[in-house]
């Protein structure tokens, strides 16, 4: 039997076969993480130099053809050696070293990164490799080989594991440098082989990378239903959240895409891991990579993403790009544009709303927090939240017949479905300070029944059946937080329970989960769904447009005025609704500029509004009196139409606060409006 040898330690070594070729040291820097991020985890693990070195070595080290010569010696490392789960899946980093988008710095060490892969046994197919964590000692090996094949261990140490790759020569299992923990097969048979990635970086250095092809884009938009800026990101192999805040202007330019496309885009990918994105692209590049400067040659990349990403994901409803556009200007984070629309287009494909949901309450090291295992419980909380308090200006300011606009009744059904489900249990807020500072201090109000879940909590806790009260954690410097409160929606309504919840909550605008489930509950929202449902509204045509809403009101309004009824529903609008921009007048009533400027001009003329240019409107006409100021991405407005709405100043006078649950559908707002303007309650200078 060949006796086993072993390195110790991850110092650099001065041997020439374990040392990266000369030609590539200027690129080996922290400049490598920003090339490969999203793809690989711990990215401030990697501002050290010697990444493409180490894993060059690495490979070396594996396949016996880099000893090193001293006991000092080893592969080094690469970040914190997530660059391990390439091995089977470097498409994924070749298709993003092709494409026009990526900026040259980073394509040149993204060519580097290939041309060592190609030289290493991670490019053989026929190698039987695995990776894994490892439990090592400090100052234990990193290099073990035998006559069973040889081990290497990458990255940092977390908590005394690290990730380790191998390489088979038997049948047997490889030496290992210390207790495996986790060890995982590499997938084989796709797209990379050693001649593969050699042939595409000889094309990209002889003809420049591939040009981009807008048509692709449509397609694999086409084909899985997420909004332009993702598609074009995942076409780029840029469907990461940390690459693209670095952006710059040529990679903009190429991609065509405006500002607030690119914050959105960032947001599509935010609960897929690097793993997750390899594994989307690992096999989307052609077995010959020439076709890819064939005319459709993109084209078949993005069809293959789209089958990809339907395999994973499922395929969304395709919105119409105005559609998708009004929820951009939405801001719906923390979700996306498109994770938004497919809330209400394809409900039932959300995690979280296809099921009940039972969370509970467990330890971390951070104190108590809800969790229902997986992504579920967080994706319902997103849906609740950012769907409920936008559905006012979806009903409002989509066309009838527009698929967002359409879905929005079995969204909202469903919702009820969920928070009526007893094994459901929300945020709620914390305790005010008021009413305590303790567990103890509310046992007068919830009883002292300790909450019941499957683990134990470290904390304080009481449990009424609806109410969960966890006492606080203390930090480091020995202040303790106020406890948290957690409510069963199921048991949440008009008794005496719901109203001592109520009562002890601290501001509900921090945790508006009871504000939403009342809202489903109540006949706001049954108003709401009833005119979503309403045929009378005609194909295209929108609720804020009074003519076909609300005609009696518009009729009413221009003969107290005593002007058209053009000018009068334009008044209407100005008096009530959030965003009256220029733009949006002329696509909700269907006028052209010439109809729009002679309904202002009668406007201006009778005194009702006046003429100005102020900035986040889009509007040259406004109502007469006081005007609110607002933060980002808060709507600005006047002070009668904010009071109207139920829109709250912040504690320095302007609008940044959400706006409230709605009250009102449209036609009853344009109503209520009008009523106050005959009362003399209207807008005055």
């Amino acid at each position: 039997m060949e006796r086993s040898s072993a390195v110790r330690g991850d110092g650099m070594t001065g041997s020439g076969l374990l040392t990266a070729r000369a030609e590539m040291a200027a690129l080996d820097d922290h400049g490598l993480a920003a090339a490969l991020g999203g793809l690989v985890d711990g990215l401030g693990y990697w501002s050290g130099k010697g990444a493409l070195a180490a894993v060059e070595r690495t490979g070396r080290c594996l396949a016996g053809t880099g000893e090193p010569t001293g006991p000092d010696e080893g592969p080094g490392t690469a970040g914190e050696g997530s660059w391990s789960r390439f091995i089977g899946r470097i498409g994924a980093v070749a298709l993003r070293a092709v494409v026009e988008p990526t900026r040259d710095e980073r394509r040149r060490r993204l060519l580097a990164l290939l041309e060592i892969w190609a030289d290493s046994p991670f490019a053989d197919p026929r190698a039987r490799m695995r990776t894994g964590l490892v439990r090592v000692t400090e100052g234990g090996p990193v290099v073990v080989r035998d006559e069973r094949g040889a081990a290497v261990v990458v990255g940092w140490p977390t908590e005394g594991l690290r990730k380790f790759v191998d390489l088979r020569a038997g049948e047997s299992d490889p030496p290992s440098p210390g207790v495996i923990e986790e060890v995982t097969d590499v997938p084989r048979g796709g797209w990379g082989d050693a001649d593969q990635v050699r042939r595409l970086v000889d094309l990209v250095r002889e003809r420049g990378p591939v040009p981009w092809d807008l048509d692709a884009v449509a397609v694999l938009r086409d084909g899985t239903g997420m909004g332009r800026a993702a598609a074009s990101f995942a076409l780029a192999g840029m469907l990461a959240g940390g690459y693209l805040p670095y952006l710059d202007d040529g990679e903009r330019r190429i991609h065509r895409l405006k500002v607030a496309e690119i914050e959105d885009g960032v947001h599509e990918p935010c609960r897929m891991g690097s793993l997750d994105r390899l594994e989307l692209l690992a096999d989307v590049l052609p077995e010959d990579p020439a076709e890819l400067w064939e005319p459709q040659g993109m084209r078949e990349v993005a069809e293959r993403i789209a089958h990809a990403w339907r395999d994973r994901y499922g395929r969304r409803t395709v919105v119409p790009e105005r559609t998708f556009n009004a929820a951009i200007e939405l801001h719906p984070f923390p979700l996306s544009a498109g994770r938004f629309c497919a809330a209400f287009t394809d409900h039932a494909s959300i995690r979280g709303l296809g099921s009940n949901l039972d969370p509970w309450i467990r330890n971390s090291e951070f104190g108590p927090f809800l969790t229902a295992g997986g992504w579920d419980l967080n994706d319902f909380k997103d849906v609740l939240h950012v769907a409920v308090s936008n559905l006012f200006r979806v009903y409002a300011e989509l066309p009838s017949g527009d698929p967002v606009r359409a879905g929005a009744p079995a969204l909202l059904r469903a919702l009820r479905e969920r928070v009526d489900h007893p094994g459901l249990l929300l945020n709620a807020g914390v305790l005010s300070h008021t009413v305590g500072h303790r567990v103890a201090d509310v046992h007068d109000r919830f009883g002292s029944r300790p909450y019941a879940g499957p683990e134990p909590l470290e904390v304080a806790s009481v449990d009424d059946g609806l109410t969960v009260v966890v006492d606080g954690v203390v930090d480091r410097r020995g202040d303790r937080s106020q406890p948290r409160l957690y409510f069963r929606p199921a048991f949440y309504g008009d008794d005496e329970r719901s109203r001592t919840l109520s009562a002890a909550r601290a501001d509900p605008r921090h945790d508006p989960g009871i504000e939403m489930v009342e809202w489903l509950r109540g006949p706001a929202c049954a108003r709401i769904v009833e005119r979503l449902e309403d045929s009378s509204l005609p194909p295209g045509s929108y609720e804020t447009n009074p003519a076909v809403s609300t005609p009696d009101v518009l009729g009413r309004a221009a003969g107290g005025l005593g002007i058209d009824e053009d000018a009068a529903a334009l008044y209407l609008q100005l008096l009530t609704l959030y965003a009256p921009g220029d733009r949006n007048i002329r696509v909700w009533n269907g006028w052209k500029a010439d109809r729009h400027q002679k309904a202002a001009a009668v406007l201006v003329e009778r005194g009702l509004v006046v003429e100005d240019r102020r900035a986040r409107t889009g509007r040259r006409l406004f109502l007469p009196g006081e005007w609110i100021h607002a933060g980002k991405p808060y709507q600005p407005m006047e002070a009668w139409k904010a009071e109207l709405l139920g829109v709250e100043r912040s504690y320095n006078g302007r609008l940044e606060n959400p706006l409230p649950l709605p009250t009102r559908t449209v036609p009853d707002l344009f109503a209520h409006a009008w009523e106050l303007v005959e009362e003399g309650r209207g807008p005055s200078a």
